[in-house]
């Protein structure tokens, strides 16, 4: 018998001790534990691990203990350049197990995920397998290196899994396995009795925050933001104006939050995001987008964080995320963290990841977005952020009340700067972030890990003027977007 009929995980260091590898999924309480057996029901469970099908993604699961429970987790997207596949390796090897470490556990093996479809030149998954395999065999090679042994290895392309380190035809045959029906395994069954759903692909999600393709209403759209750059991006920058067009922005943002809640969301996302585009006409939408690119007015918006209406903000900041066309790629960034954050802190981290991610790779020096990624993959409690903005509410509404320096002394602390004090506190560490998080450096690739790239700016653009952005250099910021960087700007 070869291994995947003995076991799927590690009770010693060699792969034919036998006994079924359990398995307390993340997302699930301390009971029920799913055991898995056999590759087949490690590829099914995945998409439950993450909540979402991971497309076009490196996956790196941590096995902890005897019966080889899962652990730590990391997601990203496979490089494309086979070049990078060896740095790529040894990076996520070494983010992986020293993010376990910071947990208080050393993973003691590791299960590998290459996800990926056929391209339009590959006829099925088998070609996809072998064109990865030597991606597979450097990721064993990084793990072994630092003493953390791949127990599995598998490749998941065009509905069927192939496993790289089974070597028995009759377990894994030249064809691959087919997966399982949607719905049908024991993770599947595990999930549903926990209410945990899988909120379908990685694309799929992806493509809810994207600017649609190009199109004459693309044309039309940046033609908006040139306009509304000129107009605003100098009064922004002015000390006199900038209040006046915080609150002006601010009041934008209610209306459409206003005119979304008179549409409920449709079953069918797609059909929904196309209708809440419809409800916002261009100018109101190029003028939210650069004004948000003010830190003060982006941490404002925050506050729509809770109830309904956080379901409302977070349409409009998808719809104005899809509005961030051509030039303007990198205003996207404001609208994709406050996506993020509002998915958070309503408890979808796997939308809040993804739409974080994005948003470094718009701009990959976007400090709340390095942040709030870094915590949300610690799985720091959203409440302490919460409280914080609530704090700066409520101080500003009683702002006319407040008449001795001791009653400001008193909201000291409580407001939005205090919020990036907070996350800087609580995510500080000396090397990068454990759970689905980026390694650092340029050969990132993935929404996970934005490429490091050339900033654009459009002539006299606020991203453009900032006063410290990249200057400024904290080391208690590592992890998240792979650079280190500050919230100088008020556009950070």
């Amino acid at each position: 018998m070869n291994a995947h009929h003995d076991h799927t995980g590690p009770r010693d260091a060699h792969p034919s001790a036998a006994g079924p590898l359990p398995v307390t999924s993340p997302g699930f309480t301390d009971e029920p534990q799913i055991t898995l057996r056999g590759p087949g029901q490690l590829a099914d469970a995945l998409p439950y691990m993450l909540g979402f099908h991971p497309t076009d993604s490196v996956v790196l699961l941590a096995l902890h203990g005897e019966h080889g429970r899962f652990g730590g987790r990391l997601r990203l997207g496979i490089p494309a350049s086979p070049r990078e596949w060896a740095p790529v390796a040894e990076q996520l090897a070494e983010c992986l197990v020293e993010g376990c470490e910071r947990r208080g556990s050393r993973p003691d093996g590791v299960v590998v995920f290459l996800c990926q479809d056929p391209a339009a030149d590959e006829e099925d998954g088998r070609r996809v397998m072998q064109r990865l395999r030597p991606f597979a065999q450097k990721l064993r090679t990084a793990c072994g290196a630092l003493d953390v042994p791949v127990y599995e290895a598998l490749c998941i392309s065009g509905g069927r899994f192939w496993s790289y380190c089974c070597p028995d035809s009759d377990c894994c045959p030249p064809g691959g396995t087919a997966l399982a029906p949607p719905g049908t395994s024991v993770m599947a069954a595990a999930a549903a009795y926990a209410g945990i759903h899988v909120r379908g692909s990685l694309r799929d999600m992806e493509a809810r925050l994207r600017p649609r393709p190009t199109g004459p209403t693309t044309a039309a759209q940046e033609h908006a933001l040139d306009t509304a750059s000129a107009s605003l991006v100098h009064r922004i920058l002015s000390a006199k104006e900038a209040t006046r067009v915080r609150e002006e922005t601010i009041r934008l943002a209610q209306r459409l939050i206003d005119r979304l809640s008179e549409h409920p969301p449709l079953s069918d996302d797609s059909a929904g995001d196309k209708r809440d585009d419809a409800l916002i006409d261009d100018r109101e939408a190029a003028e939210l987008i650069v004004g948000l690119q003010d830190r003060r007015t982006r941490d404002r918006a925050a506050e729509w964080m809770e109830g309904a209406a956080a379901d409302r903000a977070l349409r409009l900041w998808r719809a104005l995320a899809r509005r961030c066309v051509g030039a303007y790629g990198e205003h996207a960034a404001a609208p994709l963290t406050l996506a993020g954050w509002v998915a958070w802190s309503a408890g979808d981290e796997p939308t809040a990841r993804v739409a974080l991610a994005l948003a470094l790779e718009a701009d990959p020096e976007y400090v709340f977005a390095r942040l709030l990624h870094q915590a949300c993959n610690e799985q720091l409690d959203p409440e302490t952020l919460r409280h914080c903005l609530r704090g700066e509410r409520d101080a500003r509404e009683g702002a006319e009340d407040r008449r001795s320096g001791r009653r400001r002394t008193a909201v000291r602390g409580s407001g939005a700067r205090a919020v990036r004090r907070k996350l800087r506190a609580r995510t500080s560490s000396p090397r990068p972030t454990t759970t689905n998080t980026p390694p650092p450096g340029p050969t990132r690739r993935g929404p996970d890990a934005p490429p490091a790239r050339t900033r654009t700016v459009r002539g006299g653009g606020l991203r453009g003027a900032q006063d410290g952005r990249t200057a400024e250099r904290h080391d208690d910021l590592r992890g998240t977007g792979g650079r280190n960087a500050s919230d100088g700007g008020s556009a950070g």
